[in-house]
């Protein structure tokens, strides 16, 4: 586990804002190494038996961060197997009562607790309904578990702080490794290997993280733009921004900034571009160069190259690591950028303001 440390000295140890988020960032690794030494063997079984059954079209449920992690799955699913994916509208089963016909389709239920009403239900109807159903959680014992057919644990151990964080990457990682076991023997795994050593390094790089953070301790708002795997980190930085720093983050695709949210931006809004290396990366080109002309104060997290035109920025150590799998270390440095934002204004990113851990949304 690397030495991170919660950086407000004015504290007790026990009392120090933001030291449960701190150390839960800091057991990424650990939960990494976990999932691909003990989880994998679990997770290949699980896909193959899904596999068997031949889903013709995805589904995908899941709220809040988790619901970030879904639209990752979303991009593997169709990029990788060709499955058309969809995001449900839980409320057209809980609220409105709709019956779909579910035969032959895969419903992937996503959630950190498995403990959410509209979650449940909604995976309780559509196995009624004739789909094939799979919950991702981190307890394996609870109400989502218990009434899908298939379940994947993805190993992250009991997470305390409100901003989720290490389960994030480890539903990432599980559900990276579940999507590969559908691709048969086959599977590319290809620097999942490296993923829990370069996490490591780019924790013990939170000094870079606290110098980045000073830009955004006044900020009014913030854009954060991705295009393709990267999208999903973008909605969950934002996610992170909001709910520990209040600052009001927008997460766009590159294709949707162009199409009207880019007139909001000019020389004092501050933009985070996440920058994949790869397709989704070279698909954001022409949005760097508009924000860049527009004098967008530019601060970016991706490969060298593309943080040396920023104003500002973090070097992901991509070299070698697929485009599928970047996303698992992108988030990263945007956790601790969350972090340090929040110290920065005198709040405690444990414990934001109006939120409980477990959401029962129905």
């Amino acid at each position: 586990m690397t030495a991170m440390t919660p950086q407000d000295g004015h504290h007790p140890q026990s009392e120090r804002p933001g030291r449960i988020m701190c150390r839960e960032m800091a057991e990424q690794p650990e939960v990494l190494r976990r999932i691909l030494d003990t989880g994998a063997p679990e997770i290949q079984e699980t896909a193959r038996r899904v596999a068997e059954k031949k889903p013709r079209f995805v589904l995908l449920s899941a709220r809040g961060t988790s619901d970030h992690a879904a639209l990752y799955a979303k991009y593997l699913l169709e990029v990788r197997l060709g499955l058309p994916c969809g995001l449900t509208s839980m409320s057209t089963i809980t609220a409105y009562g709709a019956k779909p016909d579910l035969r032959d389709v895969l419903v992937v239920t996503v959630s950190q607790s498995g403990g959410s009403p509209d979650l449940v239900a909604s995976a309780q109807a559509a196995r009624e309904a004739g789909a094939i159903t799979l919950a991702v959680t981190n307890n394996p014992d609870s109400p989502l578990a218990a009434v899908c057919e298939h379940h994947i644990d993805i190993l992250a151990g009991p997470e305390k702080a409100l901003p989720a964080t290490k389960t994030y990457t480890a539903a990432l990682l599980a559900l990276h490794l579940f999507v590969e076991g559908l691709a048969g023997p086959g599977g590319d795994d290809a620097g999942a290997a490296r993923l829990p050593d370069l996490a490591a390094q780019l924790l013990d790089r939170q000094g870079e993280i606290k110098d980045l953070a000073a830009r955004y301790r006044f900020a009014e708002r913030m854009v954060i733009t991705s295009r393709g795997y990267g999208y999903p980190t973008a909605k969950e930085a934002a996610l992170k921004l909001m709910e520990t720093s209040y600052i009001p983050a927008l997460a766009y695709s590159g294709a949707d900034l162009l199409h009207g949210p880019l007139a909001m931006v000019d020389n004092i809004s501050p933009v985070i571009a996440v920058v994949t290396d790869g397709r989704g990366g070279e698909a954001l080109q022409p949005v760097l160069d508009r924000l860049r002309g527009r004098g967008a104060d530019l601060v970016v997290i991706g490969p060298k190259a593309q943080v040396e035109q920023a104003s500002a920025g973090f070097v992901l150590p991509t070299d070698g690591v697929p485009e599928a799998l970047q996303p698992i270390l992108e988030i990263i440095p945007l956790q601790l950028l969350a972090y340090e934002v929040t110290i920065a204004r005198g709040q405690d990113p444990d414990a934001p303001r109006a939120l409980a851990k477990v959401t029962e949304t129905r």
